[in-house]
């Protein structure tokens, strides 16, 4: 098996993340020009059907490294093994999604395979034997041209959304090599006690429609409005920096520079002032919606639309209109 072109699938327990099949649907784009397939790269405990779904979404060959030691996501077990086969295969280029297990386990096998990361692009072009990457920077006011012209592997994580996903085709099936974990449990320092899950929610990493509170919710009962207009349009629910630090929301919710970057179809903000923090979170969504009494918020520039008025007002009356307009 020698396609130049590999994608990480990034799962957890099993289940994949989407943006990972987004990554994969754009990695046959580069690869066909090149003459070459592309192999997923699967890790985990028990992940044959993630296998199965890799092909379904356009794997030419999958790599699967299926050990107990991989059950939970750890960096080091993981990286170790990405290191190894990609030190032994040679791929030109390696393709994942930019989420938090993506950054972490891509940054720690660069480091062994000195060769550079570029998260979060946009769009990604082929120029003169090299990929050449666009992705934000100084909370996506600027857009940066990124190559790496040396080294190999080119390491690039995609923003989730950036990309279309790629047409399912069931019964889809291809070459399955095996490869043996790299690190047994007593050379793995770290150890997963427990998980906390919040049940019933729709995670903003992927959502199509996220609907946010910030400061002006006041308070941990002013996310109820925000909840159920998210559960009328089958969304995630959102947060700003100042909501979650004043201890209203968790920080699963936060939304920005320093909580998730989302790019939804649809993103609502309710009683947030938009500063130029969150808006790096969420400046590419292709519609901005902004519910705010200050008329002045920075928030306004950036949306498509806005309401300036009393969230506790607006947003209940969104919800009365989408319940009769979607018939729920």
């Amino acid at each position: 098996m020698a396609n130049k072109v590999w994608v990480y699938i990034d799962q957890f327990k099993g289940t994949p993340n989407p943006a990972s099949w987004e990554a994969l649907g754009f990695a046959k784009t580069i690869a066909a020009p090149m003459g070459s397939g592309v192999t997923a790269v699967v890790m985990g405990s028990g992940v044959d059907a993630v296998v199965q779904k890799a092909f379904t979404f356009g794997a030419d060959s999958v790599m699967v490294c299926d050990d107990v030691t991989l059950a939970d996501y750890r960096v080091e077990p993981y990286a170790a093994v990405l290191v190894k086969i990609a030190s032994e295969g040679k791929p030109e280029v390696i393709f994942g999604a930019t989420s938090t297990r993506g950054r972490d386990i891509f940054s720690a096998a660069a480091a062994d395979l000195t060769t550079g990361v570029i998260p979060d692009a946009t769009e990604v072009v082929s120029k003169d034997g090299a990929l050449v990457v666009t992705r934000p920077v100084y909370a996506g006011k600027l857009l940066s041209t990124v190559v790496c012209k040396e080294r190999r592997p080119q390491m690039i994580l995609l923003r989730p959304r950036a990309f279309p996903a790629p047409v399912e085709t069931a019964g889809k099936s291809g070459e399955v090599v095996k490869v043996a974990p790299v690190l047994d449990e007593s050379n793995i320092v770290t150890k997963v006690t427990e998980y906390i899950v919040e049940e019933g929610q729709v995670s903003v990493d992927s959502a199509a429609v996220i609907v946010s509170g910030g400061r002006g919710v006041n308070g941990p009962e002013g996310f109820e409005p925000i909840r159920n207009l998210a559960k009328v349009l089958n969304g995630a629910v959102g947060a700003s920096r100042a909501a979650v630090d004043a201890g209203w929301i968790p920080y699963v919710h936060q939304v920005g520079q320093t909580g998730k970057v989302v790019s939804p179809d649809l993103y609502i903000a309710a009683g947030i002032s938009g500063a130029v923090q969150h808006q790096a979170g969420m400046r590419t969504a292709k519609v901005i919606v902004a519910i705010n009494k200050d008329v002045e918020a920075p928030i306004f520039n950036l949306a498509k639309y806005g309401v300036v008025g009393d969230l506790f007002q607006i947003v209940p009356a969104l919800i009365e209109e989408f319940k009769k307009r979607l018939g729920k």
